[in-house]
């Protein structure tokens, strides 16, 4: 048996009176948050929810999220975490592709949620958790997440799971368009954040670690939650990046420990104010989603007397598979060697390892490595070849084992630490009545290391505006998806069998 929720109640058991979650001046112990995890739990299964069953979450960082991700795994439900950005009709695919029978939901996203929520064939319950002194309306049939809570004891026996069992389902995407649901195991989960903190970052129970990444994605899951749940720290809850405001909380609460992407990074560098505030507290940088400019890593570094440590990962890995050490110097643009108990290799086109300093395709296997995608086996089949988890990732190797990604098999951008993949925009283009072909690429932006852009060709006798089609994508796609900025072409380059040349474009 193995249930990932046993880090929650294991450092309930330990210190049930030390505080585990901060949000705004709002605290609560881990007591009192395995407690509302159990009554999550309680109510989950008086709503017909099984061992094997989905729930899916579209939360914000509140305390609402933590609580609601340990309820479901006590349950032996997996969490199917939803990106807060999703547009309509993506929490309708991601509900019925994860065959979903519960969405729980933060007030806020209900303009997109319900109308997702009402053409999803899967899901039957809606749970809506108010934004704080609401009070609008529930949507019909809904049901409060905080009257649950009320309604509900703090005790829930933990339901027995499988080592296998799927924990968590997230969703990424390829060059094929439609997202798919890597299944993590909770010894996947549990093993992944247990050696990061033990073997990796050494995180402690006195450490106070500042939650600004997204809970929704893996890094944030493991690297910030599930890590400092089971060493027992503090995390400071804060629902939406914004430089001031992570400022601020680092000298209030004097975080000791941030994770973030590239993005966060180069936005605290580069703020006018940043002299006001003091973040001498900081011990532990760490960073991953994309690479870190060098200039950026290292004048962070010398300002702030700390080291930000680069590691690589994907959700299919939950999501460590390598990182820098704090026992060796880094090397600016490495995200350094594989992680305890992970092996890892570059490749050629046929499986056989690379010379040192060749490119190759990074290949893994260990016990990070997802048990496969959610109802695709073809796909799993595709991804994991004898054993091992093909990335589509390129990168070279040095003499010391550090590896140095260098560029993507899959036409994948990755836009302030998102993943954006150009062909779900092009399928969204493709709609459009005036446009004929339509290449989507991404370019360089010192903030977000990569920004989106449209290279599109018209109908013959068809005209539409820049802004035009950059509004009907955003009408359709979640904010960090949609193009910025769109070129057009009378057409675009091809191969001699027609496939659109997007190095060209680029």
């Amino acid at each position: 048996m193995l249930n990932l929720a046993v880090i929650l109640e294991q450092s309930a058991r330990r210190d049930p009176g030390k505080v585990a979650l901060v949000f705004d001046d709002y605290k609560l112990r881990y007591a009192e948050l395995n407690g509302a995890a159990s009554k999550i739990a309680n109510a989950l299964t008086a709503l017909g929810v099984q061992h094997g069953d989905k729930v899916a979450l579209m939360l914000p960082n509140t305390p609402h999220f933590p609580i609601a991700y340990y309820g479901i795994l006590k349950t032996g439900a997996a969490v199917v975490p939803l990106n807060v950005l999703f547009k309509h009709n993506e929490v309708q695919y991601h509900l019925e592709d994860s065959d979903a029978k519960v969405l729980i939901v933060w007030e806020g996203f209900l303009p997109e949620a319900v109308p997702g929520f009402r053409d999803a064939q899967t899901c039957h319950k809606l749970i809506v958790v108010p934004a704080p002194g609401s009070t609008n309306p529930l949507p019909e049939g809904a049901l409060s997440f905080n009257q649950l809570m009320a309604e509900h004891a703090p005790v829930f026996e933990l339901e027995p799971t499988g080592a296998d069992d799927t924990a968590v389902i997230l969703y990424t995407s390829g060059t094929t368009g439609r997202p798919k649901g890597a299944e993590l195991s909770h010894f996947n989960m549990f093993f992944n954040a247990m050696i990061g903190v033990e073997k990796l970052l050494f995180v402690k129970s006195d450490e106070i670690g500042l939650a600004v990444l997204p809970l929704f994605h893996s890094f944030g899951q493991t690297c910030v939650l599930n890590a400092l749940i089971y060493v027992g720290g503090t995390i400071t809850l804060l629902p939406r990046f914004d430089p001031v405001k992570v400022m601020e909380l680092i000298q209030r609460d004097k975080v000791t420990y941030f994770a973030g992407v590239p993005t966060m990074y180069f936005y605290l560098l580069n703020h006018p104010d940043a002299a006001k505030y003091d973040l001498s507290t900081l011990r532990l940088c760490v960073s991953g989603g994309s690479a870190m400019p060098v200039e950026v890593l290292l004048a962070f570094n010398k300002r702030h007397n700390v080291k930000i440590m680069e590691g690589y990962g994907l959700s299919e890995t939950a999501p460590i598979a390598s990182f820098n050490h704090q026992h060796r110097p880094a090397k600016p643009g490495s995200v350094g060697t594989p992680l305890w108990g992970v092996d890892m290799q570059a490749v050629d086109s046929q499986g056989q390892p690379v010379p040192q300093g060749e490119m190759g395709e990074i290949v893994i296997r260990g016990h990070n490595v997802m048990t496969g995608y959610y109802k695709r086996p073809e796909a799993t089949a595709e991804a994991i070849r004898h054993g091992w988890f093909h990335t589509g990732d390129l990168a070279t190797v040095d003499e010391d084992g550090d590896y140095f990604i260098v560029d993507r098999v899959k036409d994948m951008l990755i836009r302030g630490g998102f993943n954006v993949y150009p062909r779900e925009i092009e399928e969204i283009l493709y709609g459009h009545p005036a446009v004929a072909e339509v290449a989507v690429i991404g370019v360089p932006d010192p903030a977000l290391g990569e920004e989106i852009k449209a290279v599109v060709a018209c109908k013959p006798g068809q005209s539409v505006s820049e802004q035009e089609l950059i509004d009907y994508c955003k009408e359709r796609l979640a904010a960090y998806k949609y193009p910025r900025s769109v070129e057009f072409r009378e057409t675009l380059p091809k191969t001699a069998t027609g496939k659109i040349l997007k190095r060209e474009l680029k």
